[in-house]
């Protein structure tokens, strides 16, 4: 070997070195990193533990129990009358007519938005982005910190009780929340043609149509569907608190302790969200442009009908009255006013918020893993046993997740004195549901070459799912449980506004009150909670990641 070649293989091996060395560096960050997060979330639980006292005897209400076993006990008797199906399928319609409108408006918010708030729209050449992105992005992040109901009880205010109340309550958040993933979908996409066509000297709406919108069009259209069975479930909420529908029912019999009425309400809501679940999964999975086609023709007659059956007064949005009622809000709610106890009681209510919603987390996590692997569908023939326990975990993760979060609530605070923690078991009973199924699609998903290798080899099950299984799905797993802590942060004023304690709780109050000034104040305080919440979730997403 020349002394030339010697010295080459010299340098290239201290490259190789150097790089090994880096990438061992990077690894124990990362390891470090992530064993301080976990670290900090057994802190923040047993905080958690500590400052709620959950568990102790004293917030058990003995005498609510008889009362929680009749409602399960008129589960396998619902009420069957004729009377009573009439009014479960009106009801049914209504619920399902706010829920498609609301997506259509949150669909057409997010294409908007989404095309706005991107990165692509903003680009100045390939690399810088112009200032005021940062700017579009922000302001676009503050509807998704508000929850829906809080929108509806402002609305009220201006709008009256027409329909229009609850679509745009609906469309409002769901729309920001559609535009975000719009907007990463649009900036995920390769910007080859893109650039291309804008180096042409072609417009960026024309260079979006031609070269993303065709690549993404598929995702949008099923992200959509997604959207819908979503909502759904938030207009049976805001059913609850007057827009009528089943979730107006379930309250009226709730009240009166009709449960077997209620069950009848709740399985037409069952039946109406697993017809949903079904398109939306089939839409997603087929990956078909005719299937898709021909579910957007049936989405737009949909949205015709609904309109047709709801009968919202547009009109009422630009007539003289609602400009009159909309200045004397905007006077109403400044100056910004403290609740009785002080900004401390609000900082105290906020904590209180928080801590619901990690408690809320941590409960569904834990029920989540232990059905999540029965309820994942497996490919190939099952056996009897495990296909049988497979769909009852599927059907178990369907009517927990139908049942809406204040109908929780309630059942909760049969047995569990109101506070933070009848709150947080509520939003942790639903969430089950959610992440359950969420978990599971991971698990349906997951590459089952490492898992079959271990079974080939003579590996008991056991060891296939804690060596092959497990470290797969790990990483998506802790993904989906803090996007849905950012979500169940905007849902504690669901649970609040039932008596469940927190900031939802104090904003009853105030609009029981008609103290804008209050509201406006709360409502601020909700946004700074979701958005902490936000940048923790980001970041560890990034740490476990």
């Amino acid at each position: 070997m020349s002394s030339s070649e010697l010295l080459g293989d010299l340098a290239s091996r201290e490259v190789a070195g150097r790089v090994y060395l880096r990438q061992k560096t990077t690894q124990r960050v990362q390891n470090t990193a992530r064993s301080w997060w976990f670290a900090g979330l057994g802190v923040a639980v047993g905080w958690i533990v500590w400052t709620t006292g959950i568990g102790r005897l004293e917030m058990i209400n003995r005498g609510g129990w008889s009362q929680l076993r009749r409602f399960w006990i008129a589960a396998v008797h619902p009420d069957l009358s004729a009377d009573a199906l009439s009014i479960a399928g009106r009801a049914a319609l209504t619920t399902l007519s706010f829920a498609i409108l609301g997506t259509a408006l949150a669909v057409a918010f997010g294409l908007v938005g989404g095309v706005i708030i991107s990165e692509t729209w903003w680009r100045r050449g390939r690399k810088d982005i112009r200032p005021q992105w940062y700017v579009v992005r922000v302001l676009a992040s503050l509807p998704r910190g508000v929850h829906e109901t809080v929108f509806a009880l402002l609305l009220v205010n201006v709008l009256g009780r027409d329909p229009l109340v609850g679509i745009i309550a609906l469309a409002l958040p769901f729309g920001a929340v559609t535009a975000k993933v719009y907007g990463e979908l649009i900036d995920s996409t390769a910007r080859g043609p893109y650039e291309a066509l804008r180096s042409s000297g072609t417009s960026r709406v024309v260079a979006l149509a031609y070269a993303i919108f065709p690549l993404t069009g598929q995702d949008i259209v099923s992200y959509g569907f997604y959207r819908l069975e979503c909502a759904i479930r938030s207009a049976v909420i805001l059913g609850m608190i007057g827009a009528g529908g089943l979730g107006f029912e379930l309250a009226l019999q709730f009240q009166a302790l009709r449960y077997q009425q209620m069950w009848t309400l709740i399985y037409a809501l069952v039946l109406v969200s697993a017809v949903a679940d079904m398109w939306g999964s089939a839409v997603r999975r087929s990956g078909r442009v005719r299937a898709t086609r021909w579910s957007v023709a049936a989405a737009t007659g949909l949205i015709v009908a609904a309109a047709i059956g709801l009968r919202p007064d547009v009109g009422r949005l630009f007539s003289a009255s609602t400009r009159s009622l909309v200045a004397d809000l905007a006077r109403n709610v400044w100056p910004l006013r403290a609740p009785r106890d002080g900004w401390g009681g609000l900082v105290t209510r906020a904590m209180d918020t928080l801590t619901m919603s990690l408690l809320a987390i941590v409960i569904s996590s834990i029920l989540a893993f232990g059905v999540a692997f029965v309820a994942a569908r497996r490919p190939g023939r099952e056996g009897k046993i495990r296909w049988l326990t497979g769909a009852l975990s599927r059907a178990l993760l369907l009517v927990v997740r139908s049942i809406p979060v204040p109908v929780w609530a309630l059942l909760v605070l049969f047995v569990v004195f109101p506070g933070p923690v009848p709150g947080a078991v509520a939003l942790g009973i639903y969430n089950f549901g959610v992440l359950g199924r969420l978990w599971a699609e991971v698990v349906e998903n997951l590459d089952r070459r490492p898992v079959d290798a271990l079974a080939s080899l003579g590996a008991p099950a056991t060891s296939s799912y804690l060596y092959g299984t497990l470290p797969l799905s790990a990483t998506r797993f802790v993904s989906f449980a803090l996007y849905r802590w950012e979500v169940a942060a905007r849902e504690t004023v669901v649970v609040g506004v039932v008596g469940a304690g927190g900031l939802g709780r104090l904003l009853e109050q105030q609009r029981a009150a008609f103290d804008m000034g209050g509201m406006v104040a709360t409502v601020l305080a909700l946004i700074a909670v979701s958005a902490l919440v936000d940048v923790i979730s980001t970041t560890s997403r990034r740490v476990v990641g």
